[in-house]
């Protein structure tokens, strides 16, 4: 298929035209109470893209009711593309890795899982352009790497706050395996151990 007519299709055969009709239906029936639309960018999970083209053509048919993006695609490039779509659509990357970048005015901030284990060194690289909270909270969520992300922070939390009750988890997911767990919350207690040094 040529690579024209894939992104058109969407990764999974939903069409431009198909989600453009899906934002229609809900801007329609909103309408009395016009909240405000964030897109959740995540192919990986959903299998639909939105696409550049896609998002300007939401923008253009419905205006500020589309303020913005979390874009879960790990894709900085489509990211910052996104962020110059105009100056009042918001993008929020899922990685403190775009935190310095964002307080230089390129992204509304992040929205990231793993800042329930680094709030506080984002809150500091955020606020302040900490340099070295920022790479200790990008280090924390490196850990995370390779790695089931949604069992590896329950059971980094459970550890945090010292209560098991935090890595419960429910069908589908599944505990991570030992070797995992161990890398995890061995390579956290290194990073905050490196910080008090």
């Amino acid at each position: 298929m040529r690579a024209d007519v894939d992104a058109a299709a969407g990764a999974v055969g939903v069409p431009d035209d198909g989600l453009a009709a899906y934002i229609d239906a809900i801007v329609k029936a909103t309408a009395d109470k016009p909240i405000p639309l964030y897109l959740y960018h995540f192919p990986a999970q959903s299998g639909l893209p939105w696409h550049i083209a896609l998002i300007r053509r939401l923008r253009e048919a419905h205006g500020s009711r589309i303020v913005g993006l979390k874009d879960s695609s790990g894709d900085m490039d489509y990211a910052r593309e996104a962020a110059k779509i105009a100056g009042d659509f918001d993008v929020f990357p899922s990685t403190e890795a775009a935190l310095i970048e964002a307080r230089g005015g390129a992204f509304a901030g992040c929205i990231s899982a793993t800042a329930n284990c680094n709030a506080d060194l984002c809150v500091r690289a955020w606020r302040s352009g900490d340099s070295s909270a920022h790479e200790n909270a990008v280090a924390i969520r490196s850990l995370f790497d390779g790695k089931p992300l949604v069992a590896g922070i329950k059971a980094l939390l459970a550890h945090i706050h010292g209560d098991p009750a935090f890595a419960a988890m429910q069908p589908p997911l599944a505990a991570p395996s030992a070797a995992d767990k161990a890398a995890i919350l061995g390579g956290y207690d290194a990073v905050r151990a490196k910080m008090v040094a």
